[in-house]
């Protein structure tokens, strides 16, 4: 149990480092983005708040690839199929049952699910603050 929970934190340590990343670069590519593009159109404003959305849903899967991985190197799961849909139904926190861990890795998938349902969390305010300063911006571009 005890190797389960470490083994869970450093892969939850390195989910988060790489989301921390990866935000980083999604805000930097932003700004950049924004700046060539005409957002108080309402056309570019969603082409540019999709392009955002789409990258937040890529880190995701990134995530869910990584755990599905390391079930596959511990072979806790069978295949790479059955790992992959394992990790997502844990990482979303929908969690079906019809495919389980071993008793010697089944804290580990709650784990997944804790990490699942913050990172989530993280990027649902992500994309809040960004749509947020879209509409800000343009709010005060209308009263000039």
């Amino acid at each position: 149990m005890v190797l389960q929970l470490f083994i869970g934190g450093i892969i939850i340590g390195i989910t988060v480092l790489f989301q921390a990343i990866a935000f980083d670069v999604i805000i930097k590519r932003s700004r950049w983005l924004e700046a060539r593009l005409n957002t108080r159109r309402s056309m570019w404003k969603a082409f540019f708040l999709t392009v955002i959305i789409l990258a937040v849903i890529c880190v995701l899967i990134v995530e869910i690839w990584i755990w599905a991985l390391f079930y596959l190197a511990v072979d806790a799961l069978p295949d790479l199929e059955t790992a992959l849909y394992f990790s997502v139904s844990t990482f979303t926190t929908v969690g079906f049952g019809d495919v389980v861990l071993s008793k010697e890795w089944r804290i580990i998938g709650s784990v997944e699910a804790t990490n699942g349902f913050l990172l989530f969390g993280w990027s649902a305010a992500f994309i809040f603050e960004i749509v947020s300063t879209v509409y800000r911006r343009e709010g005060r571009d209308l009263q000039r």
